[in-house]
């Protein structure tokens, strides 16, 4: 049994790689079973978001090369570009990572609270497609706990840190007064929702919500004061927006160079904000060529990130502490579980000879022979059974040199070595 974790994020690859090797939500059944079919992963999941796509994975004997050959192939991807910014954690350090992830401590914005949701879900996912068995659905679970202790006894969630809110810190420092500023917001996910509540909370009075369905945009937008509109509304909608910021699930750029220029004419080129948080990108990168336009994405999220940073760095050490808890308590109970099948074939072979023994006995006592006599050969015959098969095996093993199996047995059978001696 291995359990392994691997991937990329947004420290090993950049924004060009991670969505390339992004899969969407409608691929991820597909993939999980085709992971599992193709490569020696009994159990998989896959955590797929803007920064990271990792795969947790269960496989009787550690084999990663197969695994990257068929993400590469499914991404298209050269094994040599995926090898290049891929990591592999295994057993101990893989539970770590995922206990990590799914705490915040591993997040571009540390201890952002979204990762934990995206994990559930990635988790709820290899359930439908029946990827999860007994051993990584154990691991999710025993994650996500330690995640909530974290959360609960740290104060690396306390204040509103995560890219979101770095976006709209950044659009802080651009406009001076977010009062006078409207926003346009592409998309109605988690990631916009966060968008919303903040520039909400910053005072800003006009906001729009673009999305592929109106019905959608239409609940987001009223729980901020919004307007709600389709995707197909926003060349409208641009000419008045001093704020652009956009999370979907596109795989194609919803929003292209020739339509942010003819807003900028409009507008008699007064500047636009834009932060292009999904993977991939929303926003044609070519629209950062442009002046009066100030495009920014995940990646350039970094300078704000690293100040939210500063005030978590003392939390983010008691939460390292609550994770190798988590580690240590979770890899415990799995060394526990290794033993039930012994434990139960051990109790089945016992009771067997304790059946045989006790039939013994009672043909004896249909015959005749006393009850004293038939209770000592019970005993008797019951004690050599258990001790047969031990003792041969032990005796097998020291003369095979195997005086290391001798102290186990020792401790297995709590055997006191001075007890003879001290009962003379």
């Amino acid at each position: 049994m291995a359990f392994i974790a691997l991937g990329i994020n947004h420290k090993t690859a950049s924004v060009d790689v991670r969505e390339r090797v992004a899969f969407t939500p409608e691929q991820l059944v597909e993939a999980l079973q085709q992971l599992c079919r193709i490569t020696p992963s009994r159990e998989a999941a896959i955590l797929s978001t803007c920064n990271r796509s990792e795969l947790y994975l269960e496989q009787d004997h550690p084999s990663t090369d197969e695994v990257l050959a068929w993400l590469a192939g499914y991404h298209n991807l050269s094994l040599e570009e995926l090898r290049a910014c891929a990591y592999v954690h295994q057993d101990d350090d893989a539970v770590r990572h995922m206990m990590r992830v799914a705490s915040g401590l591993d997040s571009m914005v540390l201890g952002e609270p979204q990762i934990l949701g995206q994990m559930k879900s990635a988790y709820a996912v290899a359930r439908e497609a029946g990827t999860v068995g007994p051993l990584l659905g154990r691991l999710f679970q025993a994650t996500f706990s330690t995640a909530k202790t974290v959360r609960t006894d740290t104060a690396i969630g306390e204040n509103p840190v995560s890219v979101a809110f770095a976006a709209v810190s950044l659009a802080k420092q651009i406009f001076s007064d977010l009062h006078r500023s409207q926003a346009l917001l592409i998309g109605a996910g988690e990631t916009i929702t966060l968008v919303a509540r903040h520039l909400h909370e910053q005072g800003v009075k006009r906001i729009v919500v673009a999305n592929r369905t109106l019905e959608r945009a239409s609940i987001l937008a009223e729980e901020f004061g919004a307007h709600a509109v389709l995707l197909a509304d926003m060349p409208q909608e641009l000419v008045n927006s001093d704020i652009v910021i956009s999370s979907t699930a596109s795989q194609l750029p919803i929003l292209g160079k020739g339509a942010v220029e003819r807003a900028l004419k409009q507008r008699r080129h007064k500047p636009i904000f834009m932060v292009d948080i999904a993977v991939p990108r929303d926003i044609e990168p070519e629209v950062g060529e442009l002046d009066d336009v100030y495009l920014y994405t995940v990646d350039d999220l970094h300078e704000v990130v690293a100040e939210n940073l500063k005030s978590r760095q003392g939390a983010a050490q008691a939460a390292e502490e609550l994770v190798g808890a988590g580690v240590d308590e979770f890899m415990q109970r799995l060394r526990e579980l290794a033993a039930v099948d012994v434990l139960r074939a051990y109790r089945q072979q016992a009771e067997r000879l304790r059946d045989e023994e006790v039939a013994k006995a009672q043909r004896l006592l249909q015959n005749g022979t006393s009850a004293e006599e038939v209770m000592a050969q019970l005993a008797r015959g019951l004690t050599n059974k258990l001790l047969h098969a031990p003792s041969v095996q032990l005796k097998k093993l020291s003369a095979d040199g195997r005086f290391d199996a001798l102290v186990v047995a020792q401790e297995l059978f709590a055997l006191d070595e001075g007890s003879d001696k001290r009962s003379q």
